[in-house]
């Protein structure tokens, strides 16, 4: 069989490889988007209160996962290169390490979250007469840390083999049970009928704890399962390899992890601090400000998918030292990525008003989340293009320069820009947005820059 590219723009072997990979990922994210969704609308259903409770320490969990998931990076870039390498024994190493690292980190996360759930809502200045609900629902959430850390670094390392299905398929199952245990632990007892069947709905009357609680079951079950896929797997299994530290696998890993750490910790602590401007203009904006959130999470499916596939892809042709792959590969995603943000886009921008009026029924959270969706939906083919470039810069371990651009946008442009808008003159949720999308604009033009200069691409003269 010829196995000639006869055009360079088009490889349709490749095109079936990036679809493989990165189809499971958005169908994962999909599902746990979903069930976002209908996780928002249980617990919008209580009230303006409940959902502002509930959302008011959301970034924190960005905080916390995406300071975990930049350790992933670190062990996604070295499987990669090992397997494009064909060092198979090198990526069960690795795989070992993750291990470690993962019960180091859990058991460091849970400490921390348990004892400080009680002066989080205060730090995130959340109004007083929900304080203890927030910090309530936080406890919960984060008791399972563990499990939470081992479902992140384990997907990752699975993805990083070209396996995507097995963490979509655990993905799948963690949401259904989480949608199971809202419908059974938020509500009361309640009658249901269907036709002219009449019948009686057990319900332990839990509100947002009941949402907490079925979330913390679903983390839990997630992460012994994910765990179990791990030590099976034929490829990454990390059995018979050593548990304690190795630096010649940890070394290298936490060398493109530590850029990508920095730069998610700066970014999620810059999240922290966006929302607690937000959270000071009133439950109202903080609503909006969540459902809006929710409704936007959606339509970086297709971006953050594809970024996964150009992680791992980019990893195999560096490790391969294929210089010819890595540049076709950049021109199949960058064509592909825009196609999918710009059709995302416009989904977002004319049905922003119906997705808000999903989860709320306040005539003033439906107007202001949906002036800031539409807002940001021009943005996003412009956001897409950043994050794939930033994809192929994590797979070859190149993030340091990432770190540097996410930096300058989150500090300089949105978190001054929304002080300026919110606090000094007082506007409202519609300019903390203005600065967000800001800040997107400046990662894209960044990002191009480095893209044409080909600073994304060290096999660039290959």
């Amino acid at each position: 069989m010829d196995k000639k590219v006869t055009n360079p723009m088009f490889d349709r072997k490749m095109f079936r490889t990036i679809l493989a990979l990165a189809g499971p990922t958005m169908l994962e994210q999909l599902m746990q988007t979903a069930v976002q969704y209908i996780d928002t609308a249980m617990v919008g259903s209580l009230g303006t209160q409940a959902m502002a409770a509930v959302g008011s320490t959301g970034t924190i969990n960005w905080l916390i996962g995406s300071t975990i998931s930049a350790v992933g990076v670190g062990f996604l870039s070295y499987i990669a290169k090992a397997y494009g390498a064909g060092e198979e024994t090198a990526a069960k190493r690795a795989s070992a390490q993750a291990v470690l690292l993962t019960c180091v980190m859990g058991s460091l996360f849970t400490v921390l979250t348990v004892s400080l759930s009680g002066v989080i809502p205060v730090w995130m200045q959340v109004d007083a007469g929900i304080q203890k609900m927030a910090s309530a629902y936080f406890l919960i959430l984060y008791l399972p840390m563990l499990p939470r850390t081992a479902s992140i670094i384990f997907g990752v390392v699975l993805r990083a083999a070209g396996d995507t299905k097995s963490p979509m398929k655990i993905g799948v199952l963690v949401n259904l049970i989480n949608v199971l245990f809202n419908f059974l632990l938020i509500y009361p007892v309640r009658q249901g009928t269907i036709f002219s069947l009449h019948f009686t709905i057990w319900g332990a009357g839990l509100g947002i704890i009941g949402a907490a609680v079925s979330s913390a079951i679903a983390f839990t079950i997630g992460g012994i399962c994910i765990a179990h896929v791990l030590w099976k797997h034929p490829m990454v299994s990390p059995r018979g390899q050593k548990f304690s530290p190795d630096m010649q696998i940890l070394k290298p890993c936490m060398r493109v992890a530590f850029p990508n750490m920095l730069q998610r910790f700066g970014t999620s602590l810059g999240y922290v601090a966006f929302a607690a401007m937000i959270n000071s203009l009133g439950d109202v904006y903080t609503a909006a400000h969540t459902i809006a959130n929710t409704v936007e999470s959606a339509f970086y499916i297709p971006g953050y998918g594809m970024q996964t596939a150009a992680a791992t892809l980019a990893g195999n042709a560096y490790g391969a030292n294929d210089g010819k792959r890595m540049k076709s590969l950049a021109s199949m995603f960058i064509p592909l990525e825009t196609v999918l943000m710009i059709a995302s886009g416009a989904c977002l921008f004319f049905a922003a008003p119906t997705l808000m009026g999903l989860f709320s029924d306040h005539d003033a959270v439906i107007t202001q989340g949906a002036a800031v969706l539409r807002m940001v939906a021009v943005s996003e083919p412009f956001y897409g293009f950043s994050i794939i470039i930033e994809g192929f810069m994590m797979g070859v371990g190149k993030t340091r320069t990432p770190f540097i651009y996410n930096i300058i946008g989150m500090w300089l442009v949105r978190i001054v820009g929304t002080f300026i808008c919110t606090q000094v003159l007082g506007l409202g949720l519609i300019s903390a947005w203005a600065c967000m999308i800001a800040h997107n604009l400046l990662l894209f033009v960044l990002f191009l820059i480095c893209y044409i200069k080909g600073v994304w691409n060290p096999l660039e003269r290959c």
